[in-house]
């Protein structure tokens, strides 16, 4: 049996939590379960974030998310590297597959989640 009443339940609560519990039924304020659920919520997301996979990406593909990080064009990106726009463009998309990202800047924040040290 459980139950959990705040310091400023009214008397008639506090008759009515007794009762739920006696019943087997679990009392808690709506407050509180919200409180809860937020606290449940961000422990799972970070838990999440922890227990997945670590990409696994390449030296190139490294070299590519830190110029993407560092707000570079895929011509730009391409200059520096001396590769192809054409490269430039399938490593990203590869890159956004591997991280399931929609975008470039969410693709580094999902790396940079996972540990990686890449500039931004």
């Amino acid at each position: 049996m459980v139950g959990y009443l705040l310091q400023d339940a009214s008397a008639s609560d506090a008759v009515s939590a007794v009762r739920a519990v006696h019943r087997g039924q679990a009392v808690c304020p709506p407050r509180l379960c919200s409180a809860l659920f937020r606290v449940v919520a961000k422990t799972s997301r970070e838990t999440s974030l922890q227990n997945s996979s670590r990409p696994d990406l390449t030296l190139r593909q490294q070299q590519l998310v830190t110029l993407v990080a560092k707000g570079l064009t895929n011509k730009e990106i391409a200059s520096h590297l001396n590769l192809s726009e054409f490269t430039v463009r399938n490593h990203i998309h590869r890159i956004l597959k591997q991280v399931d990202a929609g975008s470039r800047s969410e693709a580094v924040e999902t790396i940079r989640a996972h540990g990686f040290s890449i500039g931004s």
